[in-house]
């Protein structure tokens, strides 16, 4: 696991690979790539945001690239809006040059409702009527009277997609956590009762660091598809962090729930248990640090392989992921100073015994 993560973050930022468009995201929902391309070049179209809702601002990008994912200039574009349950067409942009193939343009959808974007690139730009647009169509990739090329892209704009996908996100995310608080809460009662004395010290920040390592890698989990859309690479990059964490956080399960050998007389089996839990600290310790280094790189400058060399948004599932790796951080290095100072005086005592 321990290799397996390193690796990951080498091969993080690593620069050699290609990215997938010239867009701030690779859409999942509204938007994509036409797979036949059209003519020589080949288009993505994006929304931001994604989830887009009627009456909202809404960003529609382009990038139209030749078939090795390299930019193309001064190419002249028409678009066209079409709301598909009645066919009209509810917005038109005419023909522009394009300095570049990577392009913006802004429309606020009246209606939910699905919509097909339209894009017109010309194959001589001296054939089209510049500044100008093309009366509508029924058949809308209808190339008659027009020395050009079209692909269409589908939208489906709705007032609930995008509260339902933060809602089911949340849920993920919580509905695990708390299901893993309850048992460790129970089990560590359980444990707590059945002791005649009373319970060892720090269990319960033992226990609470099981929980936060084991909230900390669900988090990395649920929020991977949305960063996988970003760029596939940091997608991997976080399953691989949730799935160490996951691992730490049962590591440290399975060995804070053996029993207490700090009551053991035998001294080889202290330093060995001691070993272990301080091998397991040190790789949570390690592993956590670099998480929270690396998201806080991200939020200042670009990330590695960024698609739009752009630092990431501060959101939500970000400030809440580093809040727990931050505790847990500090849990970890609390509980490591302390089962020093511990094992120094069992040892000391056994000494002088």
């Amino acid at each position: 696991m321990i290799s397996l993560f390193l690796f990951i973050i080498m091969m993080s930022f690593t620069t050699h690979f290609i990215t997938f468009a010239h867009l701030s995201h690779t859409p999942h929902y509204n938007g994509g790539s036409n797979r036949d391309g059209m003519g020589k070049y080949y288009p993505y179209m994006a929304l931001d945001p994604e989830y887009a809702a009627p009456n909202q601002p809404t960003q529609i990008t382009f990038s139209v690239q030749d078939f090795d994912g390299k930019d193309v200039y001064n190419i002249e574009t028409m678009v066209e809006i079409y709301q598909e349950s009645t066919g009209e067409r509810v917005k038109g942009f005419p023909w522009t040059l394009q300095d570049i193939g990577d392009f913006n343009l802004f429309y606020v959808f009246p209606y939910p409702g699905s919509y097909e974007i339209v894009l017109s690139v010309a194959n001589d730009d001296k054939m089209v009527n510049h500044d100008q647009l093309d009366p509508p169509r029924s058949i809308l990739s209808s190339i008659s009277d027009c020395d050009c090329k079209r692909v269409i892209f589908n939208v489906t704009i709705s007032d609930s997609w995008g509260p339902i996908r933060n809602s089911l996100l949340a849920i993920s995310i919580l509905f695990p956590i708390t299901v893993l608080g309850s048992v460790l809460g129970k089990t560590y009662l359980k444990r707590r009762n059945q002791r005649s004395s009373t319970i060892p010290e720090k269990e319960t920040l033992k226990y609470i660091i099981m929980l936060v390592a084991l909230a900390g890698g669900l988090v990395h989990l649920a929020i991977s598809p949305e960063h996988g859309s970003l760029q596939i690479y940091y997608s991997i990059f976080l399953m691989a962090a949730a799935g160490a964490q996951i691992a730490y956080g049962i590591l440290y399960i399975l060995i804070n729930f053996s029993e207490d050998t700090y009551t053991s007389n035998n001294r080889n089996l202290i330093l060995s248990q001691y070993r272990k839990r301080l091998a397991l600290n040190l790789f949570g310790f390690i592993g956590t640090s670099v998480l929270i280094g690396l998201y806080a790189y991200s939020v200042i400058v670009a990330p590695p392989l960024s698609p739009d060399n752009k630092a990431e948004n501060v959101d939500i599932a970000g400030i809440l992921a580093k809040s727990v790796e931050i505790f847990l951080v500090i849990g970890i290095v609390y509980l490591m100073l302390w089962e020093k100072r511990k094992i120094s005086d069992i040892l000391i005592n056994a000494k002088s015994s």
